[in-house]
């Protein structure tokens, strides 16, 4: 049991120097890396509130055009399917009123 002791304590003493290097390289990395991540969120910021506005603008404009024509189906629906059979009558007997008037001559 003493032997298994012992190698534990030889790995740590082995192993805490790697760790140590590890920890002071990502320390540095982080130092080195935090000015960008710093721009990089402030671009973030920036363009995702400008992209927000315009996108959001865009919707509405969007949402408006889709009410409008949603309106326009319902009333041609509503109103101009109901009267289609009256509506092809006038326009029949305005054809026909228009075939037997005589047309004009050109003098």
């Amino acid at each position: 049991m003493e032997v298994l002791g012992v190698l534990i304590a030889l790995a740590a003493l082995v192993a805490v120097p790697f760790v140590l290097v590890a920890v002071a390289l990502k320390v540095l990395f982080a130092l080195v890396l935090l000015p960008l991540k710093l721009v990089a969120a402030l671009f973030k910021g920036l363009f995702g509130l400008v992209f927000g506005l315009v996108g959001g603008l865009f919707g509405l404009v969007a949402g408006g055009i889709g009410l409008v024509g949603g309106l326009l189906v319902l009333f041609l629906v509503l109103v101009a399917l109901p009267l289609a059979p009256l509506l092809l009558l006038g326009g029949i007997v305005w054809l026909a009123l228009k075939a037997f008037r005589p047309a004009a001559r050109p003098t």
